[in-house]
């Protein structure tokens, strides 16, 4: 789904708004989700999951191919989290009960659909509609 199927769908079930109103609402959300992770805050939808902005300290590393050392500068990242309900949902097939896949088949990247759903799929793939809202983090 896209941002204008989304609000296509808002003004579909809510026929008392026109669709650029719709926009404006979808609009909004988004900016004041990508307005709060500029400021570092955690913005946390009950039910539907969490965007997080974390902080890596600057470090001392190593070129892997001359081994010198180098500074590793401060680095700013947006992660996200779904909500548990969505966890299930992801990984189950319709023909399927909803039954939690086993962690040695959902850490292989090479491994195959198994009956219980699609496996290898990563948190944020819930979220992309979301985290294309790209916004610059001040550092």
């Amino acid at each position: 789904m896209i941002k204008s199927e989304l609000v296509q769908r808002i003004a579909e079930q809510n026929p008392h708004l026109f669709a650029t109103v719709a926009d404006r609402i979808v609009n909004t959300i988004f900016d004041e989700i990508a307005t709060a992770l500029a400021r570092r805050d955690r913005v946390e939808l009950r039910g539907f999951g969490a965007f997080i902005v974390k902080t890596r300290s600057a470090r001392q590393g190593r070129n892997p191919k001359t081994g010198a050392i180098a500074t590793v500068p401060e680095n700013v990242t947006r992660r996200s989290e779904r909500a548990k309900r969505y966890a299930i949902g992801l990984t189950a097939s319709p023909q399927a009960p909803c039954t939690p896949i086993p962690q040695a088949e959902r850490c292989r990247p090479d491994s195959a659909p198994t009956e219980a759903g699609v496996v290898g799929a990563s948190k944020a793939d819930h979220f992309s509609l979301l985290l294309t809202h790209q916004v610059e983090l001040p550092r």
